[in-house]
């Protein structure tokens, strides 16, 4: 159970009393990410999320910001997406107070010191370099390019070398207050506390965040009618590749079947893509089939690492799962199986605070609405074979394939073969 209000400035707060958890966690989502990026500016997201831990209001520099928490044994952390950025503790019971307070000062009130700037470009440049030296990180964000083309959503989230040398403290503060709302920002607060003591510390700590105007993003180019493939040529000893197609948004009925169907493909040890790829096949040791509602695009992609020498082996061998899937309904002790993954796993994973939190914060801001695991696995049970078959009919198709691959290869013709003889 969880209880949601929506207070005067427009600041929407969730409150999840789990009465034996020992922790409490706080979470402030805001929904500006890199979709809400310029060209110019892209990657400012990420940068600000770096940069409000450099200093606040109540805490003027790093040291007083990190141990804030760890001196009372609480984490925290904060993460940049497309469509959000958030920023969370975590912490006993007793010093839920202590955290709010800390994640409210350092989101409303960061200093954005102009000395800590070029350290902290330093510091992002570095985290560029390593993403770009690991294919592993590379090919998804390859991934991103190749569905979504020249526009925020198919930039990186970090940006570009160039753009990160670009972002200045005006540029920071502008965009934070062009993007940062209160009606584009969600509170949540899971553990062992208190609603009406939650709601009312949240309005104590938030009451000030002062209205603006809602932030905007350029609309995600989402269009395809032949088989794409993008390259990137690095010499490596295994060939990394996200295989795929582009789906659906996060507001199409047809999201639970899609869960299903991904995790048939490819997600845990006993499913068709580990069965048949891996332990048949012995092509690669990871890979794994997944899928991606966001609100305004989606996919579903088999991620694999395999020898360079193998790799239209493993092309074909992906390929003829999705075609067998997409011809042959599921058979019910299959589908059964992955219901129960979706929800024993979905459970598991919620005993924690800070998924929990996020869990329903991530609802409210991308929804607005939000389903308890209980109404989601009812959703889940509710998927027929017939409807997993329609899905897979409709997005494996030649025309919606989409390859990014990572490794010594020179030239892209065989590859777009191999996708057109799907």
């Amino acid at each position: 159970m969880y209880k949601k209000t929506t207070l005067k400035n427009g600041l929407r707060v969730v409150v999840v009393p789990l009465p034996s958890s020992q922790t409490a966690a706080v979470l402030a989502l805001t929904g500006a990410g890199a979709k809400h990026e310029t060209k110019e500016d892209n990657g400012i997201s990420h940068f600000l999320e770096h940069m409000i831990f450099n200093g606040s209001k109540k805490r003027p520099n790093k040291k007083d910001i990190a141990e804030t928490m760890e001196k009372v044994g609480g984490i925290f952390n904060a993460f940049t997406g497309y469509d959000c950025t958030g920023y969370w503790a975590k912490t006993r019971n007793e010093n839920f107070e202590l955290a709010l307070d800390f994640i409210a000062d350092i989101f409303l009130n960061p200093l954005l010191p102009e000395k800590e700037i070029e350290k902290e470009r330093k510091v992002i440049t570095e985290e560029f370099n390593m993403c770009m030296d690991n294919p592993q990180i590379l090919v998804e964000d390859f991934w991103s390019k190749l569905l979504y083309g020249d526009c925020p959503a198919g930039r990186l989230i970090l940006g570009s070398k160039e753009s990160i040398a670009a972002i200045n403290r005006k540029k920071l503060v502008d965009y934070k207050e062009k993007k940062y709302s209160p009606s584009n920002t969600v509170v949540c607060i899971a553990g062992g506390v208190g609603e009406e003591e939650a709601l009312a510390k949240v309005q104590e700590y938030f009451g000030s965040f002062e209205e603006r105007e809602p932030c905007q993003k350029e609309k995600v180019l989402d269009s395809q009618d032949k088989p794409m493939v993008l390259l990137r040529q690095k010499k490596t000893d295994q060939a990394h590749m996200f295989l795929g197609v582009r789906a659906f948004n996060v507001f199409d009925g047809r999201k639970y079947a899609l869960k299903l169907l991904s995790v048939i493909l490819g997600k845990g040890m006993s499913s068709r893509m580990f069965m048949n790829v891996r332990e048949k096949l012995g092509l690669s040791y990871y890979l794994s089939t997944e899928c991606l509602l966001d609100p305004d695009a989606g996919y579903l992609a088999t991620r694999i690492g395999l020898d360079n020498s193998r790799i239209e082996e493993g092309i074909s061998a992906i390929l003829k799962e999705y075609k067998i899937i997409s011809r042959e309904k599921v058979e019910n002790e299959e589908l059964k199986k992955a219901k129960e993954i979706i929800k024993g796993r979905s459970v598991m994973a919620l005993e924690s605070s800070d998924a929990l939190a996020s869990f329903c914060a991530e609802q409210e801001l991308f929804e607005g609405e939000i389903l308890t695991p209980e109404q989601l696995f009812a959703k889940i049970d509710n998927v027929t074979a017939e409807e997993i078959l329609a899905v897979a009919q409709d997005i494996f198709k030649p025309e919606k394939l989409n390859l990014a691959l990572v490794g010594p290869f020179e030239k892209e013709e065989k590859f777009i073969n191999l996708l057109n003889n799907f």
